[in-house]
């Protein structure tokens, strides 16, 4: 297991490997589709961000009410390809992680590559189990997105696997590989 500390340096990013189990601490902060879609509008429009992006991690999550004495509720990852459109310019403005589920396109995944980024999976159905990891959770941006807006997440030991490392290695790939029968 390997333990990080947020925001990501790049010589953390370049020492993962598609694979790698990773407990990261400090904060990140969530955003779904929506919330990225204004993000990329405000830089189309050469407007700053509501959040300084460069080297941040984005969760996909919009996570449940927080119970009495919780900082969130469940909070499990959204499926990452509805925010593909939006992520190759969010990489280009300094993003440099990003959390969710599932497969990226093949312009996501050269995106991570070119600007050194990393593509972590949190388990899905695990989302009970996750938010406690989260210590706080403060809404930054777009409060009208409810459970979508954009909040500040204090993390500790958040468990996650790199699913596409900054190479480009993809761990469906690798694990379809090692498993299937020939």
């Amino acid at each position: 297991m390997i333990s990080l500390q947020l925001p990501l340096r790049d010589e953390d990013i370049l020492s993962l490997r598609a694979g790698d189990s990773v407990l990261l601490t400090g904060h990140l902060y969530t955003a779904r589709d929506a919330a990225h879609k204004r993000l990329v509008e405000l830089a189309d429009f050469g407007k700053p961000l509501p959040f300084d992006i460069k080297n941040e991690t984005i969760y996909y999550v919009g996570p449940a009410p927080a119970p009495p004495g919780h900082a969130v509720g469940s909070a499990g990852p959204t499926t990452s390809y509805r925010m593909d459109a939006h992520t190759p310019k969010l990489l280009e403005l300094g993003l440099k992680g990003m959390i969710g589920k599932g497969k990226r396109s093949d312009k996501v995944i050269e995106a991570i590559k070119k600007h050194s980024a990393v593509y972590f999976g949190a388990t899905g159905g695990a989302a009970a189990l996750i938010s406690k990891s989260i210590i706080s959770s403060e809404i930054v941006a777009y409060p009208d997105l409810g459970a979508e807006a954009i909040r500040r997440f204090t993390v500790k030991n958040f468990p996650v696997i790199v699913l596409i490392d900054c190479h480009g290695n993809n761990q469906y790939d690798i694990g379809k590989e090692q498993y299937s029968v020939i």
